[in-house]
């Protein structure tokens, strides 16, 4: 049996006083979409930080396609090809769209011409993704609209070409049209190949996208399965779906 393309172990995490994860423990297999679902204040950003190394573990072990990842900085965390897409967007308000997608290609940057060429290439995969950015090329990021500027922080992750990709609340704020259109985009990224960790508040659009879950409760796992069992689940239904 091979071994998950991203395992999590014994993942703890204080701030100060407060225990916000307690020794939390997952995997994620090649070619998944996994999500983690849980209220707010769960921890489900922590452990997506934790990940990233955005945030200091208290202790616990990140291996990524084989190689602990626990200690890496940020950058270097990109460029092994784990790319997180932030809660809130937060793109680069005061730049423009062309410049949000070359900043995600910051890890790539190279003086030769076949990288260049590439770095082209994948933005105008891009824009056959997320049409809508190729027509704001030129427009300020700050002055998109929330379901654009998510479609430009997702397209910004792309840009460096993850192999897995870490998705925080990719549908708040939205409309629901524009949560169809986000959740069938992130399906689409995953034909590609690309393997997603997905966190999401609307838990009934994630477990219908996912293969497994895990549901969080004040820094713990207390349940996980096959998404479509846990969709069934009386005490997950009645915590998380409006059962």
């Amino acid at each position: 049996m091979s071994e998950p393309f991203l395992k999590v172990e014994n993942l703890r995490v204080n701030y100060g006083a407060i225990n916000a994860l307690r020794g939390i423990s997952f995997e994620v297999n090649k070619g998944e979409i996994i999500t983690l679902i849980g209220a707010n204040g769960a921890g489900k950003t922590t452990i997506l930080h934790s990940i990233s190394n955005i945030i200091k573990k208290t202790s616990g072990a990140v291996v990524f396609n084989g190689k602990d990842i626990s200690s890496m900085s940020p950058d270097k965390v990109v460029a092994s090809g784990l790319v997180q897409v932030p809660e809130g967007r937060r793109v680069f308000a005061n730049l423009s769209v062309r410049d949000n997608l070359e900043m995600g290609a910051y890890t790539r940057r190279s003086v030769t011409p076949a990288e260049r060429k590439a770095i082209r290439d994948d933005m105008e995969n891009v824009f056959v993704m997320f049409p809508r950015l190729k027509e704001r090329l030129k427009q300020m990021a700050g002055t998109l609209s929330g379901g654009e500027q998510q479609m430009l922080a997702m397209g910004r992750a792309l840009m460096a070409r993850p192999q897995l990709l870490l998705l925080d609340e990719p549908s708040m704020g939205l409309a629901p049209i524009l949560v169809d259109e986000i959740f069938s985009i992130v399906k689409g990224i995953n034909k590609t190949g690309t393997t997603v960790l997905l966190v999401e508040q609307n838990a009934y659009k994630a477990l219908a996208l996912a293969a497994r879950a895990y549901v969080l409760e004040t820094g713990e796992i207390v349940k996980s399965g096959i998404a479509a069992d846990l969709m069934k689940d009386q005490a997950v239904k009645a915590a998380y779906l409006g059962g």
